[in-house]
């Protein structure tokens, strides 16, 4: 009923409706919010208490809202946010059931009352509730509520146990890379951020025609950047702490020498590039920065570069690497089919002349010593013009192909054309079993994966997550990149080590996983369509 009322509301011509109907309407829908506010708050707090989010392996309420009622992280958050206060300001979540307090009055008063001693709230609650109710504004009601918090503090502030309320940072990412922060600090935390930004952000001459918080913003990112470097930041996921960077190649090929090809290649590939970093803005990735142009020269000047090629299917060339792959095993007309009885002739007139020099395999064809003396087809001589080397060189050129793509990456490699500066030693991608997982095979599953791969869906970026073998090694699963994925801790060693879930990686790249009865499975991927 609700949903079918909802969807009357929004179809109808609201343009049509007098004044008078229309601020009705909204006067009505700001009361319903306030009802259905509290009634997800109820809901979720039992559901919350029953633990079903596990059922989905999922590791908290607000990553089963995300993963399955397809809401963002900050609207999860907050319905979370409601389900608590229902615990902790039941007064306010029932005027919000009556539909007697707005949402937002509602919100205010649980941040205020927040902040006096846990034994006052419900009677602060009562009273800036009523004086809600009868029509108070919010300005009138922050006075009332910080006239009642100077009464219920204790006469020895000492006694006072620590507060956080009065303090949060919040760094969000949008959808150019940029970030947005927002925090509110607490008065010793704001002293020594001003101290620094202050420190850092002089004015670098006069030519420096920066504003005030341009300037901080830059001070902001060398005090970063010193910490950093200074090595006194505790390890992430066993490893040290590292500032990551995405730099487009056409930038990193740019610092050495620009040609018309690159350029042609890398005018294709932009499109992808700018679509992976909205993607990691979304989403979550390795918590690395997605630069281009300038700041990416600035960046790369002193980092390490680590290139890392990815591929694309290429299906055209298919049937070359396989026509390749079978003259090259000295198949062929002739070879896995007898002869014509009527004639000894090659069945191809213009085929290979059979005294070549380069002739692989044996010349005649021979009686199979263990058969009932059936001839055996002798090995097919290779194509005129051809040596065995050029076969192989032809199949590893389709092979390289076939994973880049049209004018693809790997070509590039492959001719040289990226310089020395890039062409760095090689890092290891397939070593079989090994006790832990080397640096460049951990460096590829992040960059590959980007945030933990949980089929059920998890926003963990690679930064916090760590890398599982596909098949335990106990099993001999190898490490591999293809036998490797990346997993957050909860996914990793609860969900999998822990309550048994399997998790499978499929060919297209999605993931599948079911739980140790095989009663639930959770796929990345929509379903396979049924039949008919």
């Amino acid at each position: 009923m609700l949903t079918s009322a909802a969807r009357y509301l929004a179809a109808a011509d609201a343009a049509q409706l007098p004044a008078e109907a229309q601020a009705q309407c909204l006067i009505a829908l700001e009361r319903a919010d306030a009802i259905g506010t509290a009634a997800r708050a109820s809901i979720l707090a039992a559901f919350t208490a029953a633990q079903g989010y596990r059922d989905d392996g999922d590791y908290s309420p607000r990553a089963w809202l995300m993963h399955w009622t397809r809401v963002t992280a900050g609207t999860a958050a907050e319905h979370v946010g409601w389900s608590r206060r229902g615990r902790t300001h039941p007064r306010v979540l029932a005027a919000l059931a009556a539909g007697d307090l707005t949402k937002s009055y509602a919100r205010a008063i649980c941040a205020w009352t927040d902040r006096l001693p846990e034994g006052c709230r419900d009677r602060a609650d009562e009273i800036l509730v009523g004086a809600a109710q009868m029509g108070m504004g919010l300005a009138d009601l922050a006075g009332l509520a910080a006239e009642i918090e100077a009464r219920s503090r204790p006469d020895v502030p000492d006694e006072d146990g620590p507060r956080f309320e009065d303090r949060a940072v919040k760094l969000e990412t949008t959808f150019g890379g940029a970030g947005v922060m927002k925090g509110d600090l607490s008065p010793e935390c704001a002293a020594v951020v001003a101290a620094v930004l202050d420190a850092l952000s002089a004015p670098r001459g006069a030519e420096d025609e920066r504003t005030h918080v341009q300037r901080y913003h830059d001070a902001l990112e060398e005090a970063c950047r010193r910490l950093v470097a200074s090595g006194l930041l505790p390890e992430r996921a066993g490893q040290p702490v590292k500032v990551l960077a995405h730099i487009h190649l056409s930038d990193l090929t740019d610092l050495d020498i620009g040609s018309t090809l690159q350029k042609a290649w890398t005018e294709r590939v932009r499109g992808e590039w700018a679509a992976a970093r909205a993607a990691a803005s979304a989403g979550g990735s390795d918590g690395g920065a997605w630069l281009d142009g300038k700041a990416a020269e600035g960046f790369a000047c002193d980092a390490a570069v680590t290139p890392v090629v990815f591929g694309t299917m290429n299906p055209g060339v298919l049937d070359d690497l396989v026509r390749f792959c079978v003259q090259l095993a000295g198949h062929g007309p002739g070879r896995c089919t007898p002869a014509h009885p009527d004639t000894d002739q090659d069945p191809d007139p213009s085929g290979p002349d059979h005294t070549a020099s380069d002739h692989a395999g044996p010349d005649p064809a021979g009686q199979d010593p263990d058969g009932p003396g059936e001839p055996v087809p002798a090995p097919q001589p290779l194509p005129a013009g051809l040596s065995r080397e050029s076969l192989e060189r032809a199949v590893i050129g389709k092979a390289v192909e076939l994973l880049s793509g049209p004018g693809g990456l790997a070509g590039f490699l492959r001719r040289r054309q990226l310089g020395a500066r890039l062409g760095g030693p090689s890092q290891p991608l397939d070593i079989g079993f090994s006790n832990d997982i080397p640096a460049g095979i951990r460096t590829a599953v992040k960059a590959r994966d980007r945030f933990c791969q949980w089929a059920g869906g998890c926003d963990q970026p690679a930064s916090a997550c760590e890398v599982h073998h596909l098949t335990h090694k106990s099993n001999g699963g190898q490490t591999s990149l293809d036998g490797c994925i990346l997993l957050c801790f909860y996914h990793h060693q609860v969900v999998i080590h822990r309550m048994g879930w399997t998790l499978a990686r499929n060919p297209d790249g999605t993931t599948t996983a079911w739980n140790r009865d095989r009663t639930k499975v959770l796929r990345s991927h929509s379903p396979p369509a049924r039949a008919g």
